[in-house]
């Protein structure tokens, strides 16, 4: 009987159906399984005629090689299967994300020629500079125009723009001083102590260390800048007849060193007056002759436990060039017909000493004595006078008092109409008598907040605004609002 086979019309068909005899067919299965059955092998035409089986085999290979290496498109529309429109249409996004991919590259590509460009372009003018930009990048080099030309004998400060605020705590800075000097600063605080017979500055006594001295810090440094600031040359010969002070832009403003008495007021005064010869015997310290206050290059001004009485003693302050930080809060004036719970109660010669309404007067008297007496008062309160009216400017420069003891704490953001009338009273009373008005312990966060009581005292009138932070100071624009509390 004899046998034939039924070939797949299509390589492309995936599932076949192979004939043998007459009497076996095999089931309609994928060629590739058939190819790997043994029970392909095993039907009667296989076993009969090994031939046979073997050229089938060899032929369902081919099959299955053609079928995967043919291109779909040749198949007929009806023979198209679901798989092959999902392979289309994942195709096609493929194609989509990589003309995106190369739409950005080139975009990218253009960008970064575009920035090459533009740093070629400044590079080109670095290296070749035209006319105007050759003198000017190599004035007063040697070999070039303007040779010998490019600095001044007073450069320490060129360019400093001296601004009205205090160094607070300028001690503790990186580089005392000097950092409130570029600052524009024109006001540097000195905490002093007494230790066997030297001078140290610190915060504390556990800070004091041998080589920070008020000499070493302050006093000789100034009389270095000064000395530059005021050369002798043909021009200026004689020093003592035009003091330029460490401001280049502005030689005649003077600059204050506030030193804090930290120990015995009384003790500590006369080896203060010692530590400033070297600025005294050059001309550099502002004095009072008698009848005017003599501007010069630097102030000194007392604060702390500075006894009021020394200060305006013409025996332990010869010079007159040693002035009394004076107590502001002691200083409230009102407008006509104003009242403030301050100035209702009775007087006090002594800031801080409050008295009692119902304290008899010989107790209240003797109590101002003792207080007087005393010269560990604090700031503005050591060997006080009987009087605020004692604080004029042949004894005194700043008039100071601590924000938080004297008018309060900023609650809601916003000075309360009540606080309004402390700040204006005090800088009333205080430029009645020619003092400078300088709060210290003001609010120093939220900066926003810090920015505003600034801002508001500075328009109120306060001369000295007491500053920790030298940057936000001086170099960001404070006076715009930035808060809720504006």
């Amino acid at each position: 009987m004899g046998r034939r086979a039924a070939v797949a019309t299509c390589p492309h068909e995936e599932q076949g159906l192979l004939l043998s005899s007459s009497e076996h067919v095999l089931p309609k299965q994928d060629v590739r399984d058939v190819n790997k059955s043994d029970d392909f092998v095993s039907t009667p035409c296989a076993r009969s005629n090994p031939r046979w089986a073997q050229a089938q085999k060899t032929r369902n290979h081919n099959r299955m090689k053609e079928s995967s290496t043919c291109n779909t498109t040749d198949r007929p529309r009806w023979m198209t299967t679901r798989r092959d429109f999902h392979d289309d249409e994942k195709s096609m996004r493929g194609l989509g994300r990589r003309c995106a991919a190369r739409l950005g590259l080139g975009t990218l590509i253009f960008l970064g020629v575009i920035q090459l460009f533009s740093v070629l372009s400044g590079l080109l003018i670095v290296f070749v500079p035209d006319g105007i930009h050759r003198i000017t990048d190599k004035w007063g080099q040697i070999g070039h125009i303007g040779e010998g030309l490019s600095s001044w004998p007073t450069d320490f400060s060129r360019g400093v723009l001296p601004i009205p605020c205090h160094s607070h705590n300028d001690y503790w800075r990186r580089v005392p001083l000097y950092s409130a000097i570029e600052a524009g600063c024109i006001s540097v605080e000195a905490d002093v102590w007494l230790f066997r017979d030297e001078l140290y500055v610190g915060h504390s006594l556990a800070s004091l260390t041998p080589n920070r001295t008020l000499a070493s810090l302050y006093v000789d440094p100034l009389v270095q800048i000064l000395e530059k600031q005021n050369p002798t040359t043909q021009f200026h010969s004689d020093g003592s007849l035009s003091q330029h002070g460490v401001f280049d832009t502005e030689p005649e403003q003077s600059l204050t060193l506030l030193i804090d008495f930290k120990t015995s007021g009384s003790a500590l005064f006369p080896y203060v007056v010692s530590a400033l010869e070297p600025l005294r015997s050059r001309g550099h310290l502002t004095y009072r002759n008698g009848t005017q206050t003599i501007n010069r290059p630097i102030t000194v001004i007392g604060t702390g436990n500075t006894p009021f009485n020394l200060v305006d003693s013409d025996l332990v302050n010869p010079h007159h060039d040693i002035f009394f930080d004076a107590p502001l809060a002691a200083m409230w004036e009102g407008l006509p017909g104003e009242t403030s719970t301050l100035a209702s109660r009775p007087e006090s010669p002594v800031y801080g000493a409050d008295i009692d309404a119902s304290m008899p007067a010989s107790l209240a008297s003797e109590r101002e004595k003792q207080s007087a007496s005393e010269d560990n008062m604090g700031q503005g309160m050591s060997g006080a006078p009987q009087s605020p009216d004692a604080y004029t400017t042949e004894n005194s420069i700043y008039a100071s008092v601590s924000f938080t003891q004297a008018i309060g704490h900023v609650l809601f953001g916003k000075l309360s109409d009540s606080q309004m009338k402390l700040i204006r009273g005090h800088i009333r009373g205080a430029h009645r008598r020619g003092l400078k008005v300088r709060y210290w312990e003001l609010p120093f966060w939220p900066i926003g907040l810090r920015n505003y009581v600034w801002d508001l005292l500075v328009k109120e009138g306060v001369d000295i605004l007491n500053v920790d932070d030298l940057k936000g100071a001086t170099k960001v624009d404070w006076g715009k609002k930035t808060g809720w509390w504006s």
